[in-house]
């Protein structure tokens, strides 16, 4: 058995049994052709060896971690050039992924830890895109002017530790600008549930300490590279000292673990709290976190001083009375089994439309990609069945802290009527319609604006 340090290059069809079903042996074909006019002679051309191929892939080593960068960004443009005139939902497109580590050699094939990453690594790049890892970043910098964007660190599945990663895609302009001082000197810290989950939570600014309940979906590192997200961490950064945390299930806390639930979640809140030695604090609740941060004041009324929530529900989808909800849970269903990280625009239609109705292709784009980045198929079809069954509408009537609900006039996600629920149901509350359809608030708009101010005022006065 032999061991040396290569370059590995993990190759995958995006949306391959989808393509196969539609039509077979056209796609073998297209497939056949690619492989031999374009990606041998590639690969023999950067004095690269395929290892193994499989029905929509393969494994390639390259003595040099430059040549296997510049043998997958000559593929995907040419692929692109070659597929273009298709039609996109019958469009072949490559995920490639390469990492540089210490691999082992048996009868002609690798095995190893640097072997899974470069796979994990394909498994995050966008169809007709690549994903490297920050050692081969590191090695093919100064020597490419090829514009690599900074993800972060992502947690992959089967792999222990976050992994830094960069992604280059056709489209790719200038590298991302410089981080704010927030983002810059923001740590993140791992605590351990009681079921032994690693929760990744971090915590910026300074000031009255606030308590994020976990939205759909969260990733500490790369919300600051979103042209959503971060506006908000920004702002609330200047404001307050935010604890956040990345939910178990995605971002960069564990993902294959056993129990997904609300009690769960309400558990690593109390978690993080005593990791960032939180003792009285402000609970904030966007969407899911709601109903999250309801759980947890009943539950642990010593703790908390006041709640504001936002776009949020009491009851998820499953457990509310509208015919037409029940119908949403079945297409977000289906196209979480069937379409998560596909080429298919369908997938990306339905949530960004439901979530931004009036986002930018920027924001749409972008959307799309924390979803597909910050967790797996399997994971956000659990987190989506959970967020779609709970229900604390009795719970709300026993909460006894002040509280703040806010709510869009025309949100898709949740119903204003829910949110007007809420307000009625915890004694007290405080409602603000806020204009728009967006679930996710946008910088620039009326209604971040008038969040922001109602947020500071009622923090101000209640976050003692």
């Amino acid at each position: 058995m032999e061991r040396r340090l290569t370059a590995i290059l993990a190759v995958d069809m995006a949306g391959y049994s989808r393509l196969m079903e539609q039509n077979e042996e056209d796609i073998l074909t297209r497939q056949k052709v690619h492989r031999t006019e374009l990606f041998d002679p590639q690969i023999a051309s950067r004095g690269g060896r395929i290892v193994k191929t499989t029905g929509d892939g393969m494994l390639v080593e390259f003595a040099s971690a430059q040549d296997a960068v510049r043998c997958a960004i000559n593929i995907q443009v040419a692929m692109a050039n070659r597929e273009g005139a298709s039609p996109e939902e019958r469009r072949i497109l490559y995920r490639l992924g390469i990492n540089l580590g210490d691999v082992l050699f048996e009868d002609g094939d690798i095995f190893g830890d640097g072997v899974n990453v470069a796979s994990r690594l394909e498994g995050l790049a966008k169809p007709g895109g690549i994903c490297i890892s920050d050692i081969v970043h590191q090695a093919v910098a100064d020597k490419m002017k090829v514009p690599f964007r900074d993800m972060g660190n992502q947690r992959v599945k089967n792999i222990s530790r976050p992994i830094r990663v960069w992604q280059w895609t056709l489209d790719a302009s200038l590298p991302s600008p410089e981080l704010p001082k927030a983002a810059q000197q923001q740590q993140v810290q791992f605590a351990t549930a009681p079921d032994g989950v690693q929760i990744a939570w971090a915590s910026i600014g300074q000031g009255m300490p606030v308590l994020k309940a976990p939205n759909w979906l969260n990733h500490l590192e790369y919300e600051w590279r979103s042209p959503i997200w971060h506006p908000w961490l920004v702002r609330l950064a200047s404001m307050c000292r935010l604890v956040r945390f990345d939910q178990r299930g995605n971002g960069l806390s564990d993902w294959g673990v056993e129990a997904v639930s609300e009690g769960a979640m309400t558990g690593d809140m109390s978690t993080v709290a005593a990791a960032a030695g939180l003792s009285r604090f402000a609970l904030l609740g966007i969407s899911q976190g709601c109903s999250f941060s309801v759980r947890y004041a009943v539950e642990n009324p010593e703790q908390v001083t006041c709640l504001v929530l936002l776009g949020g529900f009491l009851r998820g989808r499953l457990k509310r009375t509208q015919p037409d909800q029940k119908h949403l849970y079945k297409v977000g269903t289906m196209m979480i089994r069937d379409g998560w990280g596909s080429t298919n625009p369908v997938f990306r239609h339905f949530f960004t439309t439901t979530f931004m109705p009036d986002a930018q292709p920027e924001m749409a784009a972008n959307f799309d990609e924390l979803q597909r980045i910050a967790t797996s198929p399997e994971a956000a079809m659990r987190i989506w069945k959970m967020n779609s069954t709970v229900d604390v509408t009795e719970m709300a009537k026993q909460v006894n802290v002040p509280t703040l609900v806010l709510h869009c006039i025309g949100d898709r996600v949740a119903p204003i009527e829910e949110g007007r629920l809420m307000a009625t149901l915890i004694p007290n509350a405080t409602f603000v319609e806020l204009p728009g359809n967006n679930h996710v608030l946008m910088e620039d708009t009326a209604a971040f604006e008038q969040f922001f101010d109602e947020y500071s005022r009622f923090l101000t006065a209640h976050n003692q």
